[in-house]
Formats: structure tokens, C-alpha cells, sequence
């Protein structure tokens, strides 16, 4: 499993809150790039997010983050960012302030943190109102300044607990950009995030919990061409949708047809998509139709979501 100084390793990590299960028996190996967390409120996203920032101690198992371990929490958090689901700041104090002093902490010398937090805050695009005080701050700005926090001391490994939440669409474009730039540049960003269409957008790799348990990881497509037991569905938009949902039934491994209310769209669950489009292919040489549309609808985050996560029951 080993992958060298340059990975996240997760072997065997279970943590449990006295008898209630947080996560169970996780293996994972990160490479640098965006790893999206998915699952249920209670599946244990937060707990292994914690666990790899080091706020967390595994019950059973290691975690080791570039080579290092929390035997060596001096090394071990000059290079972690950690970005956390709920709001805690000092109060009184600036956005500005609130960054130099963390980063003073981390022993940056004066000079050295005033030049980290300007060059955060112009990244998150806060400058502007970096001498307000946070307790001011709206909600978007309020996550931004905790963004600003996990990138200032330009850690590898950046680990974000719903980062988008509170930002307005603009907001999120412009640091959905930023994470693809960081990662572009060699970073592990982990994110978490019920916003499962922006995970499917910026995620190299996914991460699919349930129950303190990972049930499946990997790039969505290849998770979704695992999932044996559930035909893929595909849509076929076409003026001619009510016969082609009458004929595709004579096709090999068609399961069920549905006609959209549009009338111009018909929904196709098959068990071998790829045996599918050959023998549409060869059905619409031989009919009279105008095909508008032919695509997948289950190669998204939300789907594959929906077949291993969503009506599992929660047990945390």
C-alpha cells in the first residue's frame, strides 16, 4: 500500500466514541489532488477528516501524512490546512489580525506572516475587508477568512469540512478555482460537501462513506461501472420517444423503459450499457428517427451517491 512520502496513508484506522462507531477499519491511500468525501450526515466524513488533521487519535490502525505521523506534530502541522465545518474565532479581533496571529504561532516571524496572510486573504478575495472585524463578517466571508487560515502557511495537504457552505455562486466559482490551482500544484485537498454536483466537478477521486464505513473509492465512472446489481440508466431524447420506448425492449439486457412527460425524452435502464448503445446503434440504421440525444445519467457523483449511500440507514 505504501506509495512513498508523497501520499497519505491510512491503514486499518477505526474510531470508536466509546460504544458508538465514528469510522471502522478504513484503508485509503490519497495522492496529491482532490479527493471528495461523500455520504449521509453520520457516515464518519467528519470523523476521518479529523482524524487525518490530527485532531483526532485513531482507536485502532495509523495514519501517516507525507511520512510523517503525530509522533511528530511539530513537522506533522506545518503541513496540514484545516478548514472546519463550524465557526470558532477570538473575539474582537480583524481578519487580518486573526491570520498573523496563527500563523505567528506556526513561528512565522513578524515580517514573514504579514506577507502570508496578505498574499492569503488577496487569494480568497478578502483584502478589501481585512482590517473589519470578523465578528462583522457575513457567513460567505466568515468561511472565507477559515479558508484564508488553511492556505496561509501554504501547507500540502489541505483538509476542507464543507468549504463551499455560505458562498455565494461567484463566491464558490472563485474558490473552486483556487482548489484546482492548489491542487495543479502538487497539494492533497480532502473535501467534504453535500453539494454533489461541485464534488463531481472538482474531485479527481471520490469517497463514498456510509455508517463509519467506506463503501467505494475511486473515479466516479469506474465506481459506477462496479455497481453490478443496479442497471445504468441512459437517456434518449428523440421526437420519436414513445416508439423507441416500445421497441427498445427488443434490445439485449434492456430491464425498463420510461417515457419522459416531455414525450421527447425516454429514460433506459440496462444491465451492459456497452451491448446497449451497439444494438441501438444498429436499431436506428434501420428506423426512420432523428435521435437529438443519446447519454448516460448515472456517471455523476449524485447517482452513484444514490445507489451505495442514500437509503442506507444511519447508525451514528
Amino acid at each position: 500500500m505504501t506509495r512513498g512520502n508523497d501520499a497519505i496513508e491510512i491503514s486499518g484506522v477505526s474510531k470508536f466514541y466509546g460504544e458508538v462507531l465514528g469510522v471502522n477499519r478504513v484503508d485509503l491511500t490519497v495522492m496529491p489532488g482532490i479527493t471528495g468525501l461523500v455520504g449521509p450526515n453520520g457516515s464518519g466524513k467528519s470523523t476521518l477528516m479529523n482524524l487525518i488533521a490530527g485532531l483526532l487519535t485513531p482507536t485502532k490502525g495509523t495514519i501517516s501524512i507525507l511520512g510523517l505521523t503525530n509522533r511528530e506534530p511539530q513537522l506533522l502541522y506545518q503541513h496540514i490546512g484545516y478548514c472546519a465545518q463550524v465557526d470558532s474565532f477570538p473575539p474582537r479581533m480583524t481578519g487580518r489580525q486573526f491570520l498573523i496571529n496563527y500563523l505567528r504561532v506556526h513561528g512565522f516571524d513578524k515580517r514573514s506572516a504579514a506577507h502570508l496572510a496578505h498574499e492569503a486573504l488577496t487569494r480568497v478575495s478578502l483584502l478589501a475587508t481585512a482590517d473589519r472585524r470578523i465578528d462583522g463578517y457575513s457567513k460567505g466571508m466568515r468561511q472565507r477568512i477559515k479558508l484564508a487560515q488553511s492556505i496561509c502557511h501554504q501547507p500540502r495537504v489541505m483538509v476542507l469540512d464543507e468549504p463551499l457552505n455560505g458562498l455565494d455562486p461567484m463566491a464558490r466559482a472563485e474558490i473552486i478555482d483556487l482548489f484546482l490551482e492548489l491542487a495543479t500544484g502538487g497539494a492533497h485537498i480532502l473535501v467534504s460537501s453535500h453539494i454533489l454536483h461541485e464534488v463531481d466537478l472538482i474531485s479527481d477521486r471520490v469517497v463514498f462513506l456510509s455508517n463509519g464505513y467506506v463503501v467505494a473509492e475511486g473515479d466516479v465512472q469506474g465506481i459506477q461501472g462496479e455497481i453490478k446489481h443496479h442497471p445504468i440508466q441512459i437517456r434518449i431524447c428523440s421526437e420519436a420517444a414513445p416508439v423507441i420506448a416500445a421497441r427498445v425492449f427488443d434490445l439485449p439486457d434492456v430491464v425498463e423503459a420510461r417515457l419522459h412527460d416531455d414525450r421527447r425524452n425516454v429514460f433506459v435502464r440496462t444491465r451492459n450499457a456497452d451491448r446497449f448503445f451497439l444494438a441501438f446503434n444498429q436499431m436506428i440504421m434501420d428506423h426512420p428517427w432523428t435521435i437529438e440525444a443519446v447519454s448516460p445519467v448515472d456517471e455523476s457523483v449524485e447517482a452513484v451517491y444514490q445507489y451505495l449511500v442514500a437509503d442506507e440507514p444511519v447508525s451514528q
